[in-house]
């Protein structure tokens, strides 16, 4: 299936582009893309050609393109079973009181 009209969208958190995969194959155009991970950013170049910005908290929105469709796979970390049993190992908050990862998504 592809699109009459290739949306563009940004992908923020974007990991190694599963999101992405899924956009580019409707014929959507992505402007944009996010991720601070060192080794999530060189797998997104070698499945993409580019390299993804870093730390969306570092980024001026008015730097971010134009867009139609806004994609994000936030971080779960804080949330999930294995994150938790890491944080409360090493004795930091988890879930929406974790000072960092979980409340990203409240910036968008």
């Amino acid at each position: 299936m592809t699109l009459s009209h290739p949306y563009k969208f940004i992908d923020l958190f974007a990991g190694i582009g599963g999101f992405r995969l899924a956009l580019d194959s409707l014929g959507c155009h992505c402007v944009f893309s996010s991720e601070w991970n060192k080794f999530s950013q060189q797998t997104y170049d070698a499945n993409f050609h580019e390299v993804p910005h870093g730390d969306i908290t570092q980024i001026e929105a008015s730097d971010i393109p134009d867009h139609d469709i806004l994609v994000g796979g936030f971080p779960c970390q804080p949330f999930s079973i294995a994150g938790v049993t890491k944080h409360n190992a090493l004795g930091n908050k988890h879930g929406f009181e974790h000072p960092t990862q979980g409340t990203l998504f409240l910036m968008l």
